[in-house]
C-alpha cells in the first residue's frame, strides 16, 4: 500500500476517496529509559530510549493505519499526518497518531 504526505501519486489517478483513516498508540515509556533521558535532559545529547520508542510507536500507528485502510479495500493513503503527544501526569506515556485518506487508484 502506498502511504504518503501529498495529495497526489506520480503516475497514478485517484478514482475514489473512500474515507479518513487513522492510527492510535499510546505506548508507556520504561522507568530505566525515563532514568536515562533525566540524566541525558541534565548532560545534554540525545536520548537513544526514547528515540526507540517513537520510532516504534509511529511504525505501529502507520500499520495501524495502513490495516484500516485495507480493510476498506483502498490502494493507498494520501494527506497523511503524523502528530507526537506526551501524556499522563508525569510525562511517561508518548501517543502517536497519524492519519490520511483512504483511496482507490487507476494507473495513468
Amino acid at each position: 500500500m502506498i502511504v504518503t504526505t501529498t495529495n497526489t501519486i506520480e503516475h497514478y489517478e485517484i478514482v475514489e476517496y473512500i474515507d479518513v483513516v487513522f492510527g492510535e498508540v499510546v505506548s508507556g515509556v520504561n522507568y530505566l529509559k525515563d532514568i536515562g533521558a533525566s540524566f541525558r535532559n541534565l548532560v545534554g545529547g540525545r536520548s537513544e530510549g526514547y528515540e526507540e520508542e517513537l520510532i516504534t510507536a509511529r511504525s505501529l500507528a502507520i500499520k495501524e493505519m495502513k490495516k484500516r485502510a485495507s480493510e476498506l479495500q483502498a490502494d493507498a493513503i494520501v494527506g497523511v499526518k503524523v502528530d507526537c503527544e506526551v501524556l499522563g501526569r508525569d510525562g511517561t506515556m508518548l501517543m502517536v497518531t497519524c492519519m490520511g485518506t483512504a483511496v482507490r487508484l487507476q494507473k495513468k
